[in-house]
């Protein structure tokens, strides 16, 4: 299955699409041997992916996690305000996520993450 290199990197946990996105554009990033100049280069399953010299690692499948948000926690991987996040609280050893939606820092409920973005 082919997919653009960008989200190949921000899946497999390198950065996310807008850092891959630069690292493309600085030339950091090989396939097969080959500097791709293009988020855009379609990256199948047998290929080699490189980030300066080193093998980026396979893929992990789509995967969903339900989260109970508790009111309190801002539903962002950063905030300006130093306030405390959904993604701060989360177990450690999970894998690169990311909101499907959101809820307001008062409210709490089911959220759903991804490791596809």
């Amino acid at each position: 299955m082919s997919e653009r290199l960008a989200k190949f990197l921000a899946r497999s946990g390198v950065c996310s699409r807008r850092a891959a996105e630069e690292l493309i554009k600085q030339g950091r990033i090989t396939v097969n041997g080959e500097t791709i100049e293009t988020p855009a280069f379609l990256v199948e399953d047998a290929d080699t992916v490189l980030f300066d010299g080193e093998k980026i690692k396979q893929k992990d499948k789509t995967r969903l996690w339900l989260y109970h948000k508790p009111a309190g926690l801002i539903t962002s991987h950063a905030d300006e305000k130093d306030r405390a996040t959904v993604f701060n609280n989360l177990p450690a050893g999970l894998p690169r996520v990311i909101s499907v939606g959101r809820l307001d820092l008062n409210s709490e409920g089911l959220l759903l993450l991804t490791n596809d973005g």
